[in-house]
């Protein structure tokens, strides 16, 4: 694995760029790449020590770990938007693996339900468990796709300009289903009362981090569609995407600098000049692209008078920071094929009354997880074996409050004292305990572990509440109409996961809708005609999921 972009110093960044990208996650690569794309120069600046936001990965004592890619739907799909976009972004150089034909378990106490991909083969494995439920499990995935169809409309004043977009925002409610910002569990509980059946529906909130009563249909129907057609992994690990997204970049004279963290946006007259790098040095250019998230471009990054003359203040305190997690990265002696390691994600869980167990661990740390989240990059890699052969690696996820690690805040990272240590290894402990028990045959084999809390988050990703999913997804987030590319500060726009939604996917998109805000009518013909006539390299094409 290579460290992807070039170490910030002064003499090393341009005096003249198009656009300037703050953060690299991919909804600022994406943003990058097209403006790129279109013969802009972009300068893309990223706090840590390689680009890629949550899409990069890091080695340790000889293994290697993607640290939020698990993984992908529909790039397995030549004609979706997601993988056409991924072909532009990248020049077809980024290819994609099909996950195993059920992409993930759910485990409820003792009892196991698999999600298969194909849409029909979805719904026939939950009538073999539930069919009582057969009709409102068909209601369920029609109503999944008619919602996820309408995203769409319901984000489509992401990509007009400010005044049109607040125009469509008055009438747009009308033009999607209603359901769309209800409460999860009010929805399913509208076509069944099988709580059980319910639990296991909603078994992947951990993919946008609320529980069914508090998140919005909206995010629970666009997660569970995206994953229909099967999972799909990035071949060579989830740092392939800034990998193969930076030539691009650097084509039309760009560049991607890391250590280069910036202290202040500069405003100037009302307009967005350019940024206030941690070391002094002014860097300039008509547009600035903010990727790292609403709370930290408008809470910290705009200087204190633009923050209250555009009352970002109240803005903010209608939104909640997101998920945050702890995160167990695990390295074993042994390969994938000899430690009988799937494709298959697995979703561990104590009971299917999701909110309840929430809400009892947030209360205390000492209750049962609610959730344990189990992922096997390196059986999900063809390449894995080339480079870490007779090694893999296993991620276990679960919750956590950020309050619990409070007290060590403003510490430094792997210097944070022998209290924090104590309370790390006994939730390691913990969720090995849990591995095991699903995968015994690991015991014993274990090489290497260590456990990332929200402090790691904040450390490396500046999310001050350690969140990894920004803005939480509940309908209140989705009614504000100020999340959107442009800000009322000219010069400035928004991208990532605070535009759309969180995930790859809706990082993607984010970039392509804020790019669309930048240009002028003949450059935004060029995109979309770049997008929609892009011809994939045979390099490129990877076989896709066989759903039976």
């Amino acid at each position: 694995m290579e460290r992807i972009g070039r170490r910030y110093r002064a003499n090393r960044a341009a005096k003249d760029y198009d656009v300037i990208v703050i953060g690299s996650g991919i909804g600022g690569l994406t943003c990058a790449a097209l403006l790129s794309k279109l013969g802009r120069k972009v300068c893309v600046l990223e706090q840590h020590y390689t680009a890629g936001g949550f899409t990069h990965s890091y080695e340790r004592e000889g293994f290697e770990w993607d640290v939020g890619v698990h993984y992908v739907g529909e790039t397995h799909k030549t004609h979706s938007t997601m993988r056409r976009l991924f072909d532009v972004i990248t020049d077809g150089q980024l290819q994609w693996a099909p996950m195993d034909r059920c992409y993930d378990r759910i485990i409820i106490g003792d009892k196991q339900f698999d999600f298969v991909a194909g849409r029909e083969n979805f719904a026939a494995e939950l009538k073999k468990h539930f069919p009582q439920e057969s009709e409102a499990i068909d209601r369920y995935v029609a109503l999944v796709m008619k919602v996820a169809r309408a995203m769409t409309r319901f984000f489509a004043g992401q990509a007009m300009p400010a005044p049109l977009a607040r125009a469509y925002a008055a009438v747009r409610d009308h033009l999607v289903p209603k359901e769309m910002l209800r409460p999860t569990r009010e929805v399913l509980e509208s076509l069944t009362q099988n709580q059980e059946l319910i639990g296991v529906l909603t078994g992947q909130w951990g993919d946008y981090g609320l529980p069914p009563s508090q998140a919005s249909f909206l995010i629970h129907a666009v997660l569970v569609k995206h994953y229909f057609a099967g999972g799909n992994y990035p071949v060579g690990g989830s740092w392939r995407m800034a990998a193969t997204i930076l030539p691009v970049i650097r084509a039309s004279g760009g560049e991607v600098f890391t250590y280069a963290k910036v202290r202040q946006l500069l405003v100037e007259e009302g307009r967005c000049t350019g940024v206030v790098m941690e070391n002094g040095d002014e860097l300039r250019a008509p547009r600035v692209i903010s990727s790292v998230g609403a709370r930290l471009t408008f809470g910290r990054l705009l200087p204190e008078g633009e923050r209250a003359k555009h009352g970002y203040e109240e803005k903010l305190s209608n939104v909640r920071a997101s998920f945050s997690s702890l995160t167990l990265f695990l390295g074993f002696n042994g390969s994938a094929q000899d430690l009988k390691l799937p494709r298959t994600n697995l979703w561990i869980y104590p009971s299917a009354d999701h909110d309840a167990t929430l809400a009892r661990y947030l209360a205390d740390p000492e209750a049962p997880f609610p959730l344990v989240y189990v992922s096997f990059p390196s059986a999900k890699d063809p390449e894995w074996e080339l480079h870490y052969p007779g090694k893999s690696t296993v991620q276990v996820i679960t919750g956590a409050r950020y309050d619990w690690f409070e007290k060590w805040r403003g510490t430094t990272w792997q210097q944070r004292g022998s209290d924090y240590d104590t309370f790390k290894e006994r939730l390691t402990q913990r969720l090995l305990a849990e591995l095991y028990r699903r995968m015994p045959q690991l015991e014993g084999k274990l090489a290497f572990g260590e456990l990332a809390t929200p402090l790691s988050t904040e450390w490396f990703h500046l999310y001050d509440r350690g969140e990894i999913y920004g803005l939480d997804h509940d309908a209140a987030r989705f009614r504000q109409r100020w999340l959107h590319p442009v800000s009322p500060v000219k010069g400035l726009y928004l991208t990532g996961q605070d535009v759309v939604t969180a995930g790859v996917g809706g990082a993607l998109m984010s970039g392509m809708m804020t790019t669309s805000t930048l240009l002028g009518l003949r450059d935004l013909r060029r995109l979309y005609q770049l997008i929609d006539g892009w011809k994939m390299p045979v390099a490129a094409a990877t076989p896709a999921p066989e759903p039976a």
